[in-house]
């Protein structure tokens, strides 16, 4: 796999943190668990609880050694976002991420997570969203 960095761009790579300083191309020759920067959520924009539990799941992702004891903290926060929403979208969707983090699929649990963003933010603002449909 070939990964394409710009100058200043980091990745990380099995915990480990890489910057390159200029335009670079990483070939991955075997398998490793990556992240690139612009994945990564900080913590101040872990504003919801669906992107609440994509923070510790990028937290495991980053830091594999944290991974186990992380993993409880991320099974809290989806039993109490399943409580939150009913959609059966959303429950659908906590149910895989929840088994992508049992096989250690964090990438894949993180993009279900964002996939989901959408209709985490229609349940929580209901006339925002109807505002905007109806502006369109």
């Amino acid at each position: 796999m070939n990964i394409t960095l710009r100058a200043g761009e980091r990745i990380y790579i099995n915990g480990a943190v890489l910057r390159v300083d200029r335009k670079a191309t990483l070939e991955l020759m075997n398998d490793a668990t990556f992240l690139l920067e612009t994945h990564v959520m900080k913590a101040e924009d872990a504003t919801t609880p669906l992107r609440q539990i994509y923070f510790v799941v990028q937290i495991m992702l980053m830091d594999p050694a944290s991974a186990r004891n992380t993993a409880e903290l991320a099974t809290s926060l989806i039993a109490k976002a399943r409580e939150a929403f009913e959609p059966v979208q959303i429950q659908r969707g906590l149910d895989s991420v929840l088994d992508l983090i049992a096989r250690s699929r964090y990438f894949d649990a993180m993009k279900a997570l964002r996939l989901m963003y959408p209709l985490e933010q229609a349940e929580m603002f209901p006339v925002a969203e109807a505002e905007a449909s109806h502006a369109a």
